[in-house]
């Protein structure tokens, strides 16, 4: 039985890293997760932004919650993510998890621009200054450095494997700034506010504040999933242009 379930999943697994396999899956699901994100951050952003309540302290500015903490942590889940496909890529030579972990850097660092540009936004009315060299926007912003060093440095080597091993080295060792980011509200004495939500702990806001936080959440999560599908897809169309399983699909 034990047997049986090993050898599926590891025909699963090496199915799941053929380019034709997830070109063709990418090529389904990619109208579906446009559609699906599109309406989930709408109705997310719309109720959060325009009418959820106002935080009896800071007023409206709040509001822009629902775009920095979904966009922070996506952030750092696409980090780890983007270090997983470089270790698949090192350890079973699966060139589609390289070409994942090459799309997912750009994308990261956009979210953590937009992480430290919301929060930059947001902390002007609520501590009186655009940036504080606190703990919590201080490893955030070497987050936003290693996505910017792993892109500068795959585009500054031309044989891919080596720019690949270059670039996952880089990306496991910056893993270590992720539990700082994590944890660093409650390890040192932070302007930054504690996390939002705990698993273990009833959320501070009432349910009309954090409902559309968790839409916005699962909007943004679908949005990275759209975007990771798409462009590596067109890493796939780059990479693997002569071959003929690929010209096959292309004159469909």
């Amino acid at each position: 039985m034990f047997n049986s379930l090993f050898k599926y999943l590891s025909r699963r697994f090496h199915q799941w890293g053929s380019p034709k396999y997830f070109y063709e899956y990418a090529s389904r699901w990619l109208p579906w997760l446009a559609f699906f994100s599109t309406m989930i951050l709408m109705f997310g952003l719309v109720w959060g932004l325009a009418f959820a309540p106002p935080d009896y302290q800071q007023g409206d500015s709040f509001r822009i919650i629902y775009i920095h903490v979904p966009a922070a942590s996506l952030g750092m889940s696409i980090y780890v993510f983007m270090a997983i496909a470089s270790v698949v890529s090192w350890v079973w030579k699966i060139k589609l998890a390289d070409m994942l972990a090459k799309s997912c850097a750009p994308l990261g660092a956009v979210f953590t621009a937009i992480a430290l540009i919301t929060g930059a936004i947001w902390g002007k009315p609520t501590w009186g200054t655009w940036w504080e060299w606190d703990a919590r926007l201080t490893s955030m912003l070497i987050l936003f450095f290693l996505y910017m060093g792993i892109i500068a440095l795959r585009s500054a080597i031309n044989q891919r494997e080596i720019a690949a091993q270059a670039t996952g080295v880089l990306a496991l060792v910056g893993l270590i700034n992720l539990p700082i980011i994590k944890y660093s509200v409650d390890w040192w004495n932070t302007l930054h506010q504690s996390a939002t939500f705990k698993l273990l702990e009833k959320p501070a806001m009432p349910p009309e504040m954090w409902l559309p936080l968790l839409i916005s959440l699962l909007g943004f999560y679908c949005l990275f999933a759209w975007l990771v599908l798409f462009y590596t897809r067109n890493e796939i169309l780059e990479r693997e242009a002569k071959s003929q399983w690929l010209r096959a699909q292309v004159l469909k």
